[in-house]
């Protein structure tokens, strides 16, 4: 039997409009297809679309935890520039080295976090209100810090994790990897269906999948490799996002916060302390906004007073084009916040590269993001008219026996 819950059409048609977006950008960026290619596809715009993507991807999948917990946090973007001008000044004006600087500024991110967690736990004060005001705060502290001006340079070290590319055969090696890894998820959760004698779909359409998943990956690394290799921005936003879709679906953890998201007073009654969860799922925003910040003034190889301006609105574009809904808590994937950061750089990098003026990408932005929301809507409506008939017909089913 069909199962209509089982097909994430969203996904499938922001990677459908993902693809068609890459054609148009390929197409406006050459002489239209009598000389297709153009500098969109070209394999060093492909990289620096990654390496752009990797902040925003980063902060998205903080947003993703937060959204799906029910919350809302506007003050990442103004707390990964706070962190990232404070890294830069420790090491500048006060000559403290990478490892220093790394642990006091991831420290300094899980306490804001945590702080404004607190805050939204414990008082009742929404979220919107909390990060709003941290907004301010931390976009303040950021102009305290720098006083208008530019903090640079900063030790090679530090500016490595924001513009270092990893070398030919290690992006081959972690390529290797993830093929197994997916390969090895495929056959694990085949097995487990076959064990509860749940019903198993075509063994060809696994091999498939497998096969178009690891084409997928052999192909972005022969287009990385044949610049300069792996971004290492990139490999730290993989890294982050596997960990925390792991922590997202695989803990118990994970398992509250989309409880609390779905129904937070089901929640409470079930025995989840709330205010502890939603408290540390602040915290891990204001983690993912710190490594933010020192990738931003590692690739800037400075602190600016402008640094993440406007970013908490990339941050939460990407999380809920990417699947996260602002309507109902409980529903996004962390892994959906990649695809989402993809479409906003996208755009970014796309329009750039046709010259458009500046507020096109607002406009354009705006938009996505109200369609991303509409779908959501449409298709939340139609997964209860679903769920609804379901019901209906297994209380009839019930009644005739």
């Amino acid at each position: 039997m069909f199962n209509i819950e089982k097909l994430d059409v969203r996904t499938y048609t922001m990677f459908v409009a993902l693809i068609i977006m890459w054609i148009g950008f390929t197409y406006f960026t050459s002489n239209g297809f009598t000389n297709f290619g153009g500098s969109f596809l070209t394999s060093r715009n492909l990289s620096n679309l990654l390496l752009q993507m990797a902040i925003t991807g980063i902060l998205g999948t903080g947003a993703v935890l937060v959204i799906v917990s029910g919350g809302i946090d506007l003050s990442v973007g103004s707390v990964m520039g706070f962190i990232g001008c404070m890294g830069a000044a420790l090491q500048v004006w006060y000559h403290m080295n990478t490892v220093e600087v790394i642990l006091i500024c991831i420290t300094t991110g899980c306490l804001i976090g945590l702080l404004q967690g607190s805050l939204i736990a414990y008082t009742g004060v929404p979220a919107f209100i909390i990060t709003l005001a941290g907004l301010f705060v931390f976009r303040g502290g950021v102009l305290g810090i720098t006083k208008g001006t530019t903090i640079a340079p900063l030790e090679r070290s530090l500016v490595y994790f924001g513009q270092a590319y990893l070398s030919d055969f290690v992006t081959i090696i972690i390529a290797m990897v993830a093929i197994l890894f997916l390969v090895g998820s495929e056959i694990r959760r085949r097995i487990a269906k076959e064990k509860y004698h749940n019903v198993v779909e075509p063994l060809g359409k696994m091999v498939l999948r497998c096969i178009g998943y690891s084409a997928i990956i052999l192909i972005i690394v022969a287009i990385l490799n044949s610049y300069r290799g792996l971004p290492v921005p990139v490999f730290i936003m993989l890294f982050l996002v596997l960990i925390f879709s792991f922590v997202a679906e695989k803990t118990i953890f994970g398992r509250k916060l989309y409880a609390i998201g779905g129904n937070i007073e089901a929640a409470r009654y079930s025995g989840i302390n709330v205010e502890k969860n939603m408290s540390l799922v602040y915290a891990l925003n204001g983690f993912m906004a710190a490594i933010a910040g020192l990738i931003l003034a590692g690739r800037l190889n400075a602190g600016t007073p402008e640094a993440g301006l406007n970013l908490e609105l990339d941050a939460i574009a990407a999380a809920v084009i990417g699947g996260a809904s602002l309507t109902t808590g409980g529903v996004g994937r962390v892994a959906g916040a990649i695809l989402g950061g993809l479409i906003m750089t996208t755009m970014d990098n796309g329009m750039s590269m046709m010259n458009l003026d500046a507020y096109w990408q607002y406009i354009v932005k705006g938009i996505i993001l109200a369609a991303a929301v509409w779908f959501d809507v449409k298709t939340k409506k139609g997964r209860t008219k679903v769920k609804a008939s379901g019901s209906t017909l297994e209380n009839q089913v019930s009644t005739d026996l």
